[in-house]
């Protein structure tokens, strides 16, 4: 799933309205679906066209509105803040955190299909509310995970591509190979190069994506029990869901694992703006994702979650587990005052505790309670968001999703924190596939911003002063 940065006052008023609508329309569809309508592709063939001709609308009639100024903080500043990207399948709010086709975490934890009697939402569910802006039935998603299973056949030459790095290589190094490697097989690279109408675009995306989406679990797993396990992999189970056949060929099948593999799908900042710039240059749907893996594999992005859980341990190391509260403040102020920070809290848009922190929080709290690590995090939880605010530099001193990921992880055993990375790529993929495949329904243009020099601001600046 992925985050639409930057909304003005007006855009999330008009986004709260159009939330409550979906919410409802939802919930509905749910209440209506027909289980013989089981099929995705059809589904998107009728909604398409009328996307289209949404979007033609807004283009003719509201073209020209403003939407906000711009900053030179904004331009100097990473672009926060600034409107500037159509990102269909999820909204992120300061206040209210993501919603995913109008639903917040909560709400897709109530209203989507699960494996088990009051458990996790299927991923398969997920994809298909981001595809289409339905909530599927158990059916739809059962179909749709036959389906994924029925594309999951992974070539040869991706594992030999694999094996021709150095075992040490980074596993998201590994990882993004095996992605590239599975390139050569694009429809819609193939359909491109025969030539076809740009309203067909979408065709072979879809394709490609699903295609995509089935075969990471497999190229993951391999890349794990290659590095990890002495290169003896677990051949995939096909009674299993999604998530589920991941961590089985990962090599875990505690039940409680599954459950937490179900959990952890979500969308993204960095990455999914790579995929979706690169995929605005209508490159394949395997060279956009590779290339958001390789901003998902950056230190400010998707290794924080690694991060953390090294920070986690090494306070358990130097502490002991019985650390007091007052203690783990004199740790903290002792962290900070050296110049390091304090890793899983802040949030480039949010201005709350991250919606994913507190679903995290209360699995830990129903499964691993008694957990030395998950307590220290719920300690921390207490102990930095004053200090943060105290110390008056941080704009939100709230936890994120990566303050607890790696310690659910370690707890079940997948304890490698160098692979975490790894397991959110394979997550992304859900929603930078999905948008993706509307960024071409829709005919998006190639992405390129106006960029300017210091000394073009300095002298932009300069006539602004004296006008």
């Amino acid at each position: 799933m992925a985050f639409f940065r930057g909304l003005t006052v007006a855009s999330r008023l008009r986004s709260r309205v159009a939330q409550e609508a979906t919410t409802l329309g939802g919930v509905r569809w749910l209440q209506m679906q027909s289980a013989s309508d089981l099929d995705l592709r059809s589904q998107l063939q009728e909604l398409i066209p009328e996307q289209q001709d949404r979007l033609k609308k807004l283009k003719s009639e509201h073209g020209k509105v403003q939407l906000g100024n711009i900053t030179v903080d904004m331009v100097l500043g990473g672009m926060r803040g600034m409107t500037g990207m159509l990102w269909e399948t999820s909204l992120l709010d300061p206040e209210e955190g993501i919603r995913f086709r109008g639903l917040s975490i909560p709400e897709c934890q109530k209203v989507l299909p699960t494996a088990v009697k009051d458990g996790e939402p299927l991923p398969e569910g997920l994809l298909w509310l981001l595809l289409t802006g339905k909530v599927p039935t158990k059916e739809q998603v059962d179909a749709l995970s036959k389906e994924l299973l029925s594309r999951s056949s992974v070539p040869g030459h991706v594992y030999k591509a694999i094996d021709a790095l150095p075992v040490t290589a980074h596993p998201m190094t590994q990882f993004t190979t095996g992605v590239m490697a599975l390139q050569v097989e694009s429809e819609f690279q193939k359909a491109y190069d025969k030539g076809m109408p740009k309203s067909k675009f979408w065709e072979p995306t879809y394709e490609d994506c699903l295609n995509l989406i089935a075969r990471l679990p497999p190229v993951a797993s391999y890349v794990y029990r290659r590095i990890f396990k002495d290169g003896k992999t677990i051949a995939a189970d096909n009674a299993l869901d999604y998530a589920a056949n991941f961590s089985h060929m990962l090599g875990f099948d505690d039940p409680k694992m599954l459950e937490l593999m179900r959990l952890d799908h979500e969308g993204g900042n960095v990455s999914a703006h790579t995929g979706h710039l690169v995929g605005s240059a209508l490159s394949d749907p395997y060279l956009c994702f590779a290339a958001a893996l390789n901003g998902l594999a950056g230190p400010l992005h998707g290794l924080a979650n690694q991060e953390v859980l090294l920070w986690i341990k090494s306070v358990m190391d130097e502490t002991g587990s019985k650390i007091t509260t007052d203690q783990l403040k004199e740790y903290v102020w002792k962290t900070l005052k050296s110049g390091k920070v304090v890793p899983g809290f802040g949030h480039g848009v949010l201005r709350k505790t991250d919606p994913r922190y507190s679903c995290q929080r209360e699995f830990a709290l129903k499964y691993l309670p008694e957990d030395p690590l998950f307590q220290l995090v719920s300690k921390l939880y207490e102990v930095v968001p004053p200090i943060l605010t105290e110390l008056g530099k941080v704009k939100n001193p709230w936890p994120n999703v990566d303050a607890h990921s790696g310690v659910l992880l370690n707890h079940f055993g997948l304890s490698e924190a160098r692979y975490f990375t790894v397991l959110f790529g394979v997550s992304r993929s859900i929603g930078i596939g999905s948008q993706l495949i509307w960024d071409r329904a829709l005919g998006l243009p190639l992405e390129r911003p106006k960029s300017v020099t210091m000394e073009w601001l300095e002298n932009y600046c300069r006539k602004a002063a004296a006008a």
